[in-house]
């Protein structure tokens, strides 16, 4: 099918406007136009769909053309944590489902106002709540435009992901070329190129994937203040003996792991320190890397030190990616009991959390 879209600009005819003109001699009338043609046949079946371009190039004008005036009118609302704007007849297991999906992971993300949130924390949660509105195609403009060019890659390998496990149909606008082997899509429009290029094997856009390169170092707890404000716990770390590492991406930490010491030294036993506090920053989330930090953290206080590590998480998507990992043998659950010492001096009778609250055990045999 043929599209056209033609933009037009008026032009000024003002003193400085026409000198600018004349000094390099510009027909002005003539630059002020843009006229896109593209032949395409956009599939029936598909899962992502990409119109990219640089600005002015046509794209939000053609996907309105092609798909409605009003496809991009967001229903995401300010003032309102994410969690309370998911429809209300999904269950709060759904809404965690769907939330963690896109890659947003941090619970503390779910209960404030969307304001407070990042550019690419607001993105995916937009993008979480369009997933959950009944249209056939969900389509969004400006895709990675205002986020760090590794954030638009997490964001991206995240939707498209998301997007062929449950089926969706998704379209990004975007200027940047960058994302596109990370969103691996079906098709594309490519509005610089004025043409439409559709997938028809594995090696669509690329032969290898882009590899992006992190590193783990040992580090102080400084850095908890920071993170502490997207992990579900307290914003103190444990008391006692703490291992403390983080994840860099170049010179830039982007996530925090820590190994306690919560149960009494016994002499002719291994010391036992639990893996607890992991926090990957909230624009770095989909790319699997706390379980990976967890993973590579216990194998070395393991090796290093020759402790036993345990790990115990109340949350279910860190249970579900755990119970997967050959590493760690399931303990078994615990619903607890009592209140939760957040600091100082650990007394066991007072080191639980909240009434109710049930809890995942693990041991890391590597």
């Amino acid at each position: 099918m043929k599209y056209e879209v033609l933009l037009e600009s008026p032009v000024s005819n003002n003193f400085r406007c026409k000198l600018a003109c004349d000094s390099l001699d510009i027909d002005i009338s003539k630059k002020s136009k843009h006229h896109l043609i593209i032949n395409a046949k956009i599939p029936e079946q598909f899962n992502i769909g990409i119109i990219l371009g640089s600005s002015g190039s046509g794209k939000t004008t053609l996907a309105k053309k092609i798909f409605g005036e009003n496809i991009f009118k967001s229903p995401l609302i300010e003032g309102v944590p994410i969690i309370n704007q998911l429809p209300e007849h999904l269950t709060y297991e759904q809404c965690a489902a769907i939330l963690s999906g896109i890659g947003l992971n941090s619970v503390p993300c779910w209960v404030r106002p969307v304001y407070t949130l990042s550019n690419g924390q607001k993105a995916r949660a937009e993008a979480a709540l369009l997933m959950t509105q009944e249209n056939d195609i969900i389509v969004i403009d400006e895709w990675t435009s205002v986020v760090d060019r590794n954030v638009a890659k997490a964001m991206s390998y995240t939707l498209q992901k998301y997007a062929k496990k449950n089926n969706k149909k998704i379209i990004l606008c975007s200027c940047h070329y960058d994302v596109v082997e990370w969103l691996e899509p079906d098709w594309v429009i490519d509005c610089n190129k004025q043409e439409f290029i559709q997938r028809q094997n594995a090696d669509f856009f690329f032969e290898k994937r882009e590899q992006i390169e992190f590193t783990i170092k040992p580090i102080s707890g400084q850095s908890w203040k920071y993170y502490s404000k997207y992990h579900y716990l307290s914003d103190k770390l444990p008391g006692g003996k703490n291992y403390m590492f983080g994840l860099f991406l170049g010179d830039n930490q982007i996530g925090f792991q820590c190994f306690s010491n919560y149960v009494p030294f016994k002499k002719g036993q291994k010391k036992i320190f639990h893996s607890n506090r992991t926090v990957i920053h909230p624009d770095y989330q989909g790319f699997g890397l706390g379980i990976k930090l967890i993973n590579l953290t216990s194998k070395y206080m393991k090796e290093t030190y020759d402790f036993r590590i345990m790990a115990k998480f109340s949350a279910i998507p860190v249970f579900k990616s755990m119970i997967k990992q050959k590493q760690w043998v399931f303990l078994g659950e615990k619903r607890l009991l009592g209140k939760m010492k957040t600091g100082g001096n650990m007394i066991r009778k007072n080191g639980f959390r909240e009434m109710g609250v049930k809890t995942f055990h693990f041991e890391f045999i590597g």
